[in-house]
């Protein structure tokens, strides 16, 4: 074979520059022995040529400083420019013997070709350790306004700008290097397939590419898992190997970055550093001379169903994590309006409300012309996700939990293939009610061939008896990305045989299996279906989609944030740095006090989603203003009189990154914020005193006003009943642990006056007059109470309260939480004496007392984000029993949860329903509007108000008064 050398010449010793360093490579190779003890062949420089820069650096002058006073070169290649840092030695170096360790590792840990492990052992052996940090940008104007990515250069720094390379590098899973020209309009599957040996038809599904920035990058290129990408550039370094080489992912993580650090792939580089000959592989085939059709990333639609799926039928792709999905689709006789939950990449949960047009609703003098209304739960979990040779797979069910009138369970298999992405499922009930084959799981059992009666009057009940049981179908079809991006086609074979489990109406029978569609998406979060659906049904869909979990908006309304200043200035006064810590981050300064290197700043009452840009905030403020000597600065926050916790900031640490970028082996394990547990009183006196720099006070009255808005869906009297209502809170402070707060509500805007139903009960009525408490009085006080907070120990707290605790109900009670500091448990209990109010909500009561209480456990699970609550106790009605609530918390305070109570009362006492359910997701405030705050947007589903399982609902529950103690805060 060919030597790589003599493929690419070098350019002539007449046109070559003399190499660009600030020091001698003696000196760099020395102080890289000297920080890791490495060989010094470990530590050659990349052999190429590099940018000449004639004008010496100026010590601790900027990399935008030294660029702009070098002469110009029309070969420069900035996108490969190197910032050498002799201290990454030692760990670049650790990276390389790991590399070649798990090279000549044995064949039992590691199953790739043994003569393909030796060659690129060997080919890794001669690569140099450069101590390369990558530069986001080489480009002196950006640098300047980017002082954080504008590194400071230490007299032992190197900076290397190479000329303009013109191939990219393949290393193939055979340990060959290949090195292509470069050709615009090609991504990495063109470079790869001109580097295949003709003899090696195995495909390549995924591709590793080290750009010559050193941004490194993985995609899908095979036709099951294709992804959207970009182009390698001139000089960057390609990692594919075949399937079923056996590399693994893990070793391409750590290759590519040892790649990135050797800068571009240049060709006359990799001919340099090759052992020998056959190490080196010229291309097989030229690359095409026309641009490749660019890859897309794969298209995920919803059902009518509100899941996803492609018309009738689910298939077994999942939404991303955090995904909130909203549809509405009509396909006659039904409309449904579809609520859909990603709170796990392999979890989805949908509520809907189906309406069936021609089926009365109740009695007309009840409901009017109302058409019948269904509510349903679905859940779908994934088994398996997709491989190059197995399809994804996942395991639902619809209708959990309702009626059961569309009750099915499923088992699909999902495939891509290019543009195409096949379903093929199998399913019970009314996904399944065609019939047309025996039932798999009969060779366990001969029961799962008959299937009870899955719908019930009172709806609620899980129906495990009829789960997976009767005849089953098969269903599938075809999810179809056309040339034009905003047009996806879908093909569907419907098992439905629309009479399944029918005792409310009759429906004609389809006159084909087989459904149509045309999916536009109008914008990457909407969604137009158009089809025909049973041969002779027009179907219409709108499909509203959204990342929650990705949510957020810039604070163009906050305070613009301040100039980070390096020196220590110590401007302004005390006061105007108590307005500016307010201003920066709408807490009550209280107290600031310096304590020699120690400056600490208490807040009262302070509250926030996003802890961290806060504190940063603050911080800024303070390194403007504080002594050149404090080295610390300390957030205590008290809430309501109690120490709640501490933020403390490393000054020094803050500052470093904001003023220049910091090479890996300067980080410190320490972060620059750490949050400690506050003592509940202040500090004991220490050697060096404190100094009141400033102090305040809390203003006793506070007041807002806002808007309210109640509802109600899927009702006997309207479908949607809602109350827009003005609301007014106040709150004045006896003292800073006790407070009076009060609500008043004016009913400004509403339908409720066609809610003429009140539901029929069993049980005391502690709930279900919802009706009257919402229609009697136009003007009403929700809350008016008095409360008092403390704190009995670093990790407990309590409080005392008394009033008019909610709309329904007033009363006394208290509140004991156990909560450790950062810990993942914590354990709360409450116990209240209350009675019933008036349906006015003024001052009066009415004869209805109970007294309710519970023990919850709070536990952050550490997976997922998880957090699990568990109460139990007794409820306003005096039954007993649990409610089990879990939730995920997203990085941008995004919450998806539901909640499922059961007590002592049996289903047919509790009613319909059966038991108390819910789910719910909470949106921070701050996350969509430009504007910080603490508050929340919160939406929970209850399928219907009953009076079982209803707790009280308190006005500051202690474990939402102390989230600052959470371990995630920061």
């Amino acid at each position: 074979m060919k030597p790589l050398s003599q493929k690419t010449p070098r350019r002539s010793a007449a046109t070559r520059r003399p190499p660009l360093t600030l020091i001698s490579s003696a000196t760099f190779l020395l102080l890289g022995v000297l920080h890791g003890g490495a060989a010094a062949d470990e530590l050659r420089l990349p052999a190429a040529n590099v940018y000449a820069g004639t004008n010496p650096p100026v010590s601790g002058e900027r990399l935008s400083d030294w660029l702009q006073r070098q002469p110009a070169a029309d070969d420069a290649y900035f996108p490969g420019l190197s910032w050498l840092v002799p201290a990454e030695v030692p760990a670049q170096t650790a990276l390389k013997n790991a590399l070649q360790a798990h090279l000549l590792g044995s064949e039992w840990t590691f199953r790739a070709d043994v003569q393909a492990r030796q060659r690129l052992s060997a080919w890794i052996g001669t690569l140099p350790v450069t101590g390369r940090v990558p530069i986001p940008v080489a480009d002196s104007r950006w640098l300047e306004v980017h002082p954080a990515q504008n590194p400071v250069l230490a007299p032992d720094h190197q900076v290397r700008v190479p000329p303009r390379p013109t191939t990219v590098t393949v290393v193939t899973g055979d340990g060959y290097l290949c090195a292509v020209p470069h050709a615009a309009g090609h991504d990495a599957r063109a470079y790869i397939e001109a580097c295949r040996s003709p003899q090696d038809t195995r495909p390549v599904d995924r591709v590793w590419m080290a750009q010559p920035d050193g941004q490194v990058q993985s995609f899908g290129i095979g036709g099951w898992n294709a992804q959207k990408q970009g182009e390698p550039a001139p000089g960057a370094w390609l990692w594919a190997p075949a399937r079923g080489a056996g590399w693994s992912d893990g070793f391409a993580k750590k290759l590519m970055a040892f790649l990135a650090t050797q800068g571009p792939s240049a060709a006359q580089a990799a001919a340099s550093t090759a052992p020998a000959d056959d190490t080196a592989r010229l291309p097989t085939s030229p690359l095409p001379s026309s641009p490749q059709t660019p890859l897309r990333d794969p298209v995920i639609t919803g059902n009518d169903w509100g899941g996803i799926g492609l018309l009738q039928n689910p298939s077994a792709r999942m939404a991303p994590a955090g995904e909130l999905s909203t549809s509405f689709t009509r396909a006659y006789p039904y409309s449904r309006l579809n609520v859909t939950l990603q709170p796990l990449d392999w979890l989805e949960l949908t509520y809907r409300y189906a309406s069936i047009s021609g089926v009365p609703y109740g009695p007309r003098n009840l409901s009017g012309d109302q058409s019948y209304k269904d509510k349903s739960v679905d859940l779908k979990l994934r088994l398996l996700k997709e491989s190059a040779q197995l399809p994804e797979i996942s395991l639902g069910a619809r209708d959990v939990g309702g009626t059961g009138l569309f009750s099915g369970e499923y088992l699909v298999a999902s495939k891509r293939v290019g543009d195409y992405d096949w379903s093929l499922g199998l399913g019970w009930g009314s996904l399944g009610s065609k019939g047309s084959l025996g039932n798999p799981l009969s060779f366990i059992s001969k029961k799962f061939n008959t299937r009870g009666a899955s719908a019930t009057a009172s709806g609620g009940q899980l129906g495990f008896k009829s789960f997976f049981r009767g005849r089953t179908s098969l269903f599938g079809g075809v999810q179809v990305q056309t040339g034009w991006d905003p047009l996806i086609l879908k093909l569907e074979y419907d098992a439905s045989n629309y009479r399944f489990n029918n005792r409310l109406f009759a429906i004609d029978p389809p006159r084909s299996s087989f459904n149509v569609a045309a999916v536009y998406r109008y914008s990457p979060s909407i969604d137009l279906t158009l089809g025909v659906q049973r041969g002779n049904v027009a179907t219409l869909g709108l499909n509203f989609h959204y990342p929650l979990a990705r949510l957020s908006t810039p604070k163009t309304n906050d305070p613009a944030p301040l100039r980070f200043v390096a020196q220590r200035p110590a401007t302004g006064t005390w006061s105007t740095t108590g307005e500016d810590l307010s201003a920066h981050t709408g807490w009550q300064v209280t107290k600031i006090q310096q304590q020699g290197k120690v400056l600490r700043v208490e807040f009262d009452n302070a509250d926030e989603v996003y802890w961290r840009e806060k504190v940063d905030r603050a911080t800024a403020v303070l390194h403007r203003d504080a002594p050149a000597e404090v080295e610390e600065f300390h957030f205590v926050y008290k809430n309501r009189g109690m120490a709640l916790a501490d933020h403390v900031v490393d000054r020094e640490l803050w500052a470093a990154p904001k003023a220049r970028p910091i090479p890996p082996s300067e980080l410190v394990a320490q972060a620059d914020t750490r949050a400690i547990a506050p003592t509940p009183r202040d500090p004991a006196p220490v050697a060096e005193p404190s100094v009141n720099v400033f102090r305040a006070s809390a203003p006793r009255l506070s007041s807002d006003f806002g808007f309210a808005l109640k509802q109600s869906l899927g009702g006997p009297n309207g479908f949607i009943l809602y109350q827009l209502s003005l609301e007014g809170r106040s709150e004045y402070r006896l003292s800073p642990s006790t407070w009076a707060s009060g609500t008043v509500n004016l009913r400004a805007f509403d339908n409720y006056s066609r809610f003429k139903y009140t539901a029929d009960s069993n049980l005391p009525r502690v709930r279900t007059f919802i009706r009257e408490y919402l229609t009697t009085s136009r003007v009403t006080m929700p809350n008016l109470q008095l409360t008092h907070v403390g704190q009995l120990s670093t990790n407990q707290f309590y409080s005392l309260y008394g009033g008019y605790l909610e709309s329904m109900y007033a009363g006394v009670g208290g509140e004991w939480l156990y909560r450790p500091f950062a810990g993942p448990l914590a354990l709360g209990l409450d116990v209240n004496a209350v009675k019933q109010r008036d349906f006015d909500q003024k001052l009066g009561l009415r004869d209805y007392r109970a007294l309710t209480g519970h023990l919850t456990a709070y536990i952050e699970t550490g997976w997922n984000d998880v957090l699990a609550a568990v109460s139990v106790g007794q409820y306003l009605a005096k039954d007993r029993g649990v409610t089990l609530d879990l939730s995920r918390r997203f990085s941008n305070g995004v919450v998806f949860g539901a909640f499922a109570t059961k007590t002592n009362v049996s289903a047919a006492r509790f009613g319909e329903g059966s038991f108390d359910k819910g789910i719910y997701f909470s949106i921070p405030l701050s996350a969509m509007f430009a504007k910080s705050t603490p508050d929340r947007a919160t939406f929970v589903w209850n399928p219907l108000t009953r009076d079982g399982g209803a707790k009280l609902h308190r006005a500051y529950p202690l474990y939402s008064v102390t989230t600052v103690r959470n371990p995630s805060t920061l």
